[in-house]
């Protein structure tokens, strides 16, 4: 593979633009969620899935204080500390205070970020501080082509 990690990660991500919304989906064209996204750009850059993703419902994370998500994204992805945000990188956003992470994104501009969104499908969208301040991590997907 050429070229920088985050780059591929984003134009992988523009393909997946205008795929309608399915929930547990990860079929550029066919449907996702935003975890579908994450995982379809995972398998465009590695040609596999890092593991097995269990069946989910639609409410999982509520149900529990569980921060399932978040642990998944620290055994594959690679943390980025504050103030190295940069387009490429996957977004991990709590949608209410005290619940727990839940959706994901890859940013795909300085305050713009590419989604699986219910009801809207796979869209790019601002990147506004109510987005913003929902955002409770960032991960980059791990460069394999560096010893």
């Amino acid at each position: 593979m050429s070229g920088d990690i985050n780059t591929r990660a984003l134009a992988e991500a523009r393909r997946w633009l205008g795929t309608p919304y399915r929930h547990q989906g990860a079929v550029q064209g066919a449907g996702c969620d935003c975890l579908g996204l994450i995982r379809g750009i995972w398998q465009a850059l590695y040609a596999e899935e890092p593991e097995r993703v269990p069946p989910y419902s639609r409410d999982w994370a509520e149900r529990d204080s569980d921060e399932r998500l978040w642990r998944a994204a620290l055994r594959h992805l690679c943390e980025v500390e504050a103030g190295q945000e940069r387009a490429g990188q996957v977004l991990l956003f709590r949608m209410r205070s005290g619940a727990v992470a839940k959706h994901l994104g890859l940013a795909s501009g300085r305050d713009r970020f590419i989604h699986a969104y219910s009801g809207h499908g796979v869209v790019e969208s601002a990147l506004t501080p109510a987005w913003s301040r929902r955002i409770v991590a960032r991960f980059e997907f791990p460069d394999t082509t560096t010893p």
